[in-house]
């Protein structure tokens, strides 16, 4: 299983059939072939496996920001790269942070993200993840709202028993998520933003942890210009071989 690559393109002026240029048309924009909605960091509502439950447009409004817990299990990871949480991995957290809060969102922290954009990570039969036991604690005696993990499937079982079960029965998860060695194990909040296409039954997304005021990572407000923004240091010029535009 899998999905064909998804190509980007500048803009093309359809009167001239030349891109938009900033020098004559005071514009620059992006053209997106996007072969599928599962790509890269993204939210998965129900309906991509069950067309009885929701769409991406249709979650409720009150996915935008919740309590964040993230379980770390990337020292069994390095030791088995096939390694999947476990309900012990789920009750050894608690018992070190107290009892996962109702309504909150469970990032898995395996450090499987770290070898992005290394291409060979999709022709791997073998990665973390989250096991069916452990995914129907988390919601059926913890009442999460989703659990988000790195790779870009929920476990490496033959059938995706996890994902299945999550989504048949109307449950969304998170994948691709990253930097989660930037993150409190507790005490942060996430916010969740993701492009509300009609029917989608997947959605690019971007997931911001909230963290305390002393945490060793991140940005406050008032620590870089945010209007206007500040100019940068190289221009963005469209790279032909990359197919996106970089800063160089």
């Amino acid at each position: 299983m899998g999905f064909a690559p998804s190509k980007f393109y500048p803009t093309i002026n359809p009167k001239t059939g030349e891109q938009y240029v900033y020098q004559k048309d005071g514009f620059e924009a992006t053209h997106y072939d996007l072969s599928t909605d599962q790509l890269g960091t993204q939210l998965d509502p129900p309906a991509h496996w069950n067309p009885d439950y929701p769409a991406i447009d249709e979650l409720p409004p009150t996915f935008a920001v919740r309590p964040l817990v993230v379980i770390p299990m990337q020292n069994k990871v390095a030791e088995d790269p096939n390694y999947h949480l476990s309900v012990e991995d789920i009750l050894n957290w608690e018992r070190k942070h107290g009892k996962i809060p109702e309504g909150s969102v469970v990032f898995i922290r395996s450090d499987w993200s770290k070898e992005w954009p290394n291409p060979e990570l999709a022709t791997r039969t073998k990665f973390p993840g989250v096991s069916l036991r452990a995914l129907q604690f988390l919601h059926l005696k913890r009442h999460i709202l989703f659990h988000g993990h790195e790779p870009l499937d929920t476990d490496s079982t033959p059938t995706l028993e996890g994902e299945a079960w999550l989504l048949r029965n109307g449950y969304t998860q998170a994948e691709g998520v990253t930097n989660l060695d930037r993150v409190p194990e507790t005490g942060a909040l996430v916010t969740i933003g993701y492009p509300k296409l009609q029917g989608g039954t997947g959605g690019y997304a971007r997931y911001i942890a909230i963290c305390p005021p002393n945490w060793k990572y991140g940005i406050s407000v008032g620590q870089v210009p945010e209007s206007p923004l500040q100019k940068a240091a190289a221009t963005l010029r469209w790279d032909k071989n990359l197919g996106v535009r970089m800063r160089n």
